[in-house]
């Protein structure tokens, strides 16, 4: 008993408990919106939810206490998996009601999976492989090298988009670009890529973006109110129910607009409206205040990381979570277009919950090892000041 407890105890010192914490006061606030939320209509999201959240984070425990460079190690199964998910939705993809793309997978028991959300964990451990390959070999600034990370990273992005889920191919591309910068790419390649993208833009407009796609974007800087009526109708209840919301809101369980499901998609890429209606600004606030939490946490891990792999997984996992947030207020708040980008830990979903927890398990992971390090470092610098004495 006392080897268990010393067990216990010596995790307890080594993880990030702030991150912990704020991880869990995230899937409780999640837990509340979305049982308030329930009374909307038939579907049982919650339980769904739940169920993710509790698989979520007990594989976000186990993950924690392995070795994330051995993980890193076995890049090729990770690989392998990822392959196999995306040719499985290829195969037998379905798409679900409130969603415009053919990108998940229906289970036993009427559940849907998405297997894009699980191909972003195996992504951030093959790219981490190469970058970290790459940075071994001094490699990571040679033109031929840096467009073999391209090359990686389109991989998915094509597959993703050929899906039909551009909201997520956005997401890996982001994964590519922040880990990229970290690794040390030099920023005229960043340069490069930007000036091939300005480029590019009547192209991918014109030939890349269906009509709905631009209807999107146009919605945003229709001055006539047009767009209410139409592709910015979303967008526009959306801001209705959290101003109604004023202050303090009108509580959970009492928002008329939530209960008659007024904001289409409320309880997923919308969540934060309901937030906005019940809870008001101070719900909004402390919303926001969990996320940002949460993302500052992950980047310092990254920072404090004392090996390479582990700053490249962090700052994928940040990069996630970061790029994801931010999309998602936006397109709520009618900053950007509606894309269909989760807001992490919060929208309903059992993958994109189960996905997000398995990410910070790799932070935790990464938190928990580079602490055993430094105490086997500290132990060697003890035994040698001994010796010299």
């Amino acid at each position: 008993m006392s080897k268990f407890a010393s067990t216990v105890s010596d995790y307890f010192k080594r993880t990030d408990i702030l991150l912990w914490l704020l991880t869990l006061s995230a899937v409780i606030y999640s837990l509340l919106l979305i049982s308030s939320m329930q009374r909307s209509g038939n579907y049982n999201f919650f339980k769904t939810q739940l169920i993710a959240v509790i698989f979520g984070l007990i594989f976000a425990f186990i993950i924690s206490v392995a070795d994330y460079r051995y993980l890193v190690r076995k890049w090729y199964f990770f690989a392998a998996a990822a392959v196999f998910l995306a040719v499985l939705v290829f195969l037998f993809g379905i798409q679900v009601e409130g969603t415009d793309d053919t990108a998940w997978l229906r289970l036993p028991g009427g559940f849907t999976v998405q297997p894009s959300e699980f191909i972003k964990i195996c992504f951030i451990i093959t790219f981490t492989k190469h970058l970290y390959y790459l940075k071994e070999k001094e490699l990571i600034n040679h033109p031929l090298f840096v467009l073999s990370l391209a090359f990686h990273a389109l991989i998915p992005i094509a597959i993703i988009h050929f899906q039909g889920d551009d909201g997520t191919a956005l997401i890996f591309g982001f994964i590519f670009l922040i880990m990229s910068f970290t690794a040390g790419v030099q920023l005229r390649y960043f340069a490069v890529l930007g000036g091939m993208i300005l480029i590019g833009v009547p192209i991918i407009w014109n030939f890349f973006m269906n009509e709905e796609h631009r209807n999107r974007i146009i919605a945003l800087f229709d001055i006539d109110g047009n767009a209410m009526t139409n592709y910015g109708w979303q967008q526009y209840q959306g801001k209705v129910s959290i101003a109604s919301g004023e202050l303090t809101g009108s509580g959970l369980y009492n928002g008329s607009r939530v209960e008659n499901s007024i904001v289409p998609e409320q309880e997923n890429d919308f969540i934060f409206t309901v937030a906005g209606e019940e809870l008001g600004f101070i719900g909004c606030i402390l919303l926001m205040v969990i996320l940002f939490g949460i993302i500052i946490k992950v980047i310092l891990n990254a920072s404090t990381a004392n090996d390479l792999q582990g700053r490249y997984i962090c700052c994928g996992v940040f990069a996630t979570i970061c790029s994801q947030t931010i999309i998602n207020l936006g397109m709520v708040l009618g900053f950007f277009p509606v894309i269909g980008i989760t807001l992490p830990l919060f929208s309903s979903g059992g993958s994109s919950a189960l996905s997000t927890l398995i990410c910070l398990g790799l932070v935790q992971s990464v938190r928990n090892h580079n602490f055993d390090d430094m105490d086997t470092a500290s132990v060697r610098r003890g035994s040698q000041s001994r010796i010299k004495i």
